[in-house]
């Protein structure tokens, strides 16, 4: 089975609150992050909310990391959705479960756009389809 994305569904539980409710720790560990996964970055917005709480996402050229955060619950929600065979989305899951110092934290993986299920891989860029289809 071939899919365009991988999209990983992060819970983290248990986390250090002051982590959760610091602008610019929680920020500079999704940017962080994005860089581990070897992801190119293309914009950057977070917006912190009063008294308390953190959302943010970092648009990256092979899709998005977001995170939604609740100090007063010690809890993270991060998805990480990916494109392509290149980027390391779990390596980004990793580093934030470190980060956010999440004693409980799961993950669930999701593959989006199946196209293939005959072992046929798909490429996911319009320039890669040209040559496929020529």
């Amino acid at each position: 089975m071939y899919a365009l994305g991988t999209h990983l569904l992060v819970e983290l539980r248990d986390c250090n609150p002051e982590i959760l409710k610091d602008l610019n720790k929680v920020k500079g560990a999704l940017v962080t992050a994005a860089k581990v996964a070897k992801a190119t970055i293309i914009d950057v917005s977070f917006h912190e909310f009063n008294p308390f709480g953190i959302s943010g996402m970092v648009v990256i050229a092979e899709s998005h990391l977001s995170v939604h955060t609740w100090p007063e619950y010690s809890y993270a929600a991060v998805d990480i959705f990916t494109c392509g065979d290149v980027i390391k989305p779990e390596d980004a899951a990793q580093f934030l479960i470190g980060q956010f110092e999440s004693k409980t934290p799961s993950i669930v993986e999701m593959k989006r756009g199946i196209l293939s299920f005959n072992n046929e891989k798909l490429p996911h860029k319009v320039e890669e389809v040209a040559e496929v289809l020529s």
